[in-house]
């Protein structure tokens, strides 16, 4: 599992960050970061949960 995110599309609203901080971090200079770009698949849930609540739809989960 990859994260993806379409970083022309997000507001850095810190939503995703909200659902999971280890993964996903808005930080003092208001960019988005991927902490984790491949989790492991027991964090699925989160991670689709973050896919999910994105206002922008910017995020997305890529299984290469």
């Amino acid at each position: 599992m990859k994260i993806v995110v379409d970083f022309d599309r997000c507001e850095s609203n810190a939503v995703c960050m909200g659902i999971a901080p280890d993964i996903f971090e808005v930080r003092d200079d208001n960019f988005l970061y991927i902490l984790d770009e491949n989790p492991p698949e027991v964090r699925r849930g989160d991670i689709q949960e973050a896919v999910d609540m994105c206002p922008k739809a910017a995020i997305s989960i890529s299984d290469d």
